[in-house]
């Protein structure tokens, strides 16, 4: 298939039920799903961080509903569901950092593969709803420390609690595309993004967050681990993916129901040391060095193979690595200049959706 656009009519007017809108993933896709006219139904704990995007970008104020609540609370997940009557579902509600995993690995399995229960079991009380992405991680997969992109056919596993609880969500996924949903005529999939990156992520212990913070704060960043290498992407990549992914779920039904990869271009997966650098070149003002106390436990290297999604769904990663750090530079400097980050946000879409660019 050739690559295509996500398309603005086909989500006109459509019932979203989004978990996580508050995140910095799910507002960006929140935003973007709201500038195509979909009537966007949010649940989610409140903004992980005091400065967030869901605040900084106004997130909520054109949503069909905000709801403040945990997907551990089974019954009021549900009834949330019930009330928004949505047609398509996306599943982005999670406990997201590996490090946070190590010192709270019960909240991590609970909100990980738990809320994952919760959020299908509700999708199952919900008539209106005919299709559902459950979005995991990359690091779902049994890393082994291979030079190739994973397919989604390897094999599930994760060294860290929060790696193992989202192999155990997809294991989730599964078990209940086939056991409930698929004859329920519910098309379920999961897909499966690199390390993204953008404006508004003020998350800790992720590398571009650490980057912004020292710039601002006119100190030197620590990094932990150079020569790890990641797929990096701009957030924009990999939600373009899950809404190409939920179009033809919900026009194709289970053709598409299973697992996908969103990642980068192969020569986008570059080391932690080369994203640093090529920010410092950037931003000359900013200082920093190794950090060589002991540290948890993390892939040296991660890669995907996303052939599936180019082939079947027409997706293709469109901002090169550069392009990807420039963007997420000029949405921070419009956030410290005080500029207005909702038009901001807005202007980003707007131009990956027209670039269909490969630079």
């Amino acid at each position: 298939m050739e690559s295509v656009e996500v398309n603005p009519n086909f989500w006109r007017e459509k019932r979203i039920f989004l978990t996580g809108h508050t995140g910095f993933k799910g507002g960006w896709l929140s935003l973007w799903l709201q500038s195509m006219g979909a009537e966007v139904h949010g649940y989610a704990l409140n903004p992980p961080t005091k400065t967030n995007f869901f605040e900084e970008a106004k997130v909520g104020k054109a949503m069909g509903s905000s709801v403040i609540a945990d997907i551990r609370e089974a019954d009021m997940l549900s009834q949330a569901m019930q009330r928004a009557k949505p047609e398509i579902v996306f599943h982005l509600a999670a406990q997201p950092l590996v490090r946070y995993s190590y010192t709270q690995p019960a909240e991590t399995y609970a909100v990980n593969v738990m809320g994952t229960v919760h959020l299908l079991e509700a999708v199952r009380a919900t008539s209106s709803v005919k299709a559902v992405v459950n979005v995991t991680t990359d690091k779902c997969y049994e890393n082994r420390e291979w030079v190739w992109g994973y397919r989604e056919n390897e094999a599930m596993g994760g060294f860290d609690p929060y790696s193992s609880s989202k192999g155990c969500a997809e294991l989730v996924t599964s078990a209940y595309r086939q056991s409930f949903l698929e004859p329920a005529g519910i098309a379920l999939a999961s897909a499966r993004a690199g390390n993204v990156i953008g404006g508004g992520d003020w998350a800790a212990d992720r590398l571009i967050p650490d980057f912004l913070r020292a710039m601002d704060a006119g100190e030197t960043l620590k990094i932990r681990s150079p020569q790890s290498t990641r797929p990096w992407q701009h957030v924009l990549e990999p939600l373009s993916g899950y809404l190409k992914l939920a179009e033809q779920l919900y026009l194709n039904g289970t053709d598409f129901a299973e697992a996908w990869n969103f990642g980068p271009n192969d020569e986008d997966a570059r080391p932690v040391r080369w994203i640093v650098e090529r920010m410092a070149e950037m931003q000359q003002d900013v200082k920093w060095q190794c950090d060589e106390t002991p540290q948890p436990h993390e892939a040296n290297y991660l890669k995907l193979d996303s052939s599936k999604a180019i082939k079947r769904l027409g997706w293709s990663a469109r901002w090169r690595l550069q392009t990807a750090l420039q963007k997420t530079l000029e949405w921070h400097q419009a956030w410290r200049n005080a500029e207005d980050i909702h038009g901001v946000t807005l202007r980003q879409i707007a131009h990956y959706q027209q670039s269909g660019e490969n630079n």
